[in-house]
């Protein structure tokens, strides 16, 4: 049930950053869905279960809209800029953008070691680029028609 009538709702969609806007809760929802079972099994046995449930919605929380909203508005519909650009700085930027949130929740609690830190740094960019990977499968076939 959407709150807009039906001309609003396609004026949104036929403008190419309103689609992006309709993108994200289920771009946001796709992200999570991989990149927490990743999170689960491969960030430090340290953390609960919860942390690691939480840390796969907040993490991406914190870069998603960022990267779909945000650098495409800034990158994408500037004709001097190219889709490979902005991939280039959205997979550069999220990574080690969800690796500080990592550790500024995390830092003084003395609950990670050293080793901890790497591996949970090195897991969270796995899970970004399984599903930077994904989303260009997707992307490929089109299946959201959102760059073609």
């Amino acid at each position: 049930m959407f709150l807009f009538d039906e001309p609003v709702i396609e004026a949104v969609r036929n403008a190419p950053l309103g689609r992006l806007w309709l993108f994200l809760p289920v771009g946001y929802l796709a992200t999570i869905l991989i990149e927490t079972p990743i999170l689960v099994f491969g960030l430090s046995p340290k953390l609960s279960l919860k942390q690691k449930l939480l840390c796969g919605i907040w993490l991406t929380a914190c870069t998603y809209p960022i990267v779909v909203l945000v650098l495409p508005a800034l990158m994408l519909y500037d004709s001097d800029s190219s889709r490979n650009l902005y991939l280039l700085v959205a997979e550069t930027f999220a990574p080690p953008g969800e690796c500080l949130f990592f550790w500024l929740a995390f830092r003084g609690r003395g609950l990670l070691e050293t080793d901890d830190w790497v591996r949970s740094f090195a897991v969270i960019i796995i899970a970004n680029l399984a599903s930077f990977g994904i989303g260009e499968i997707i992307n490929y076939y089109q299946w959201f028609g959102l760059y073609n």
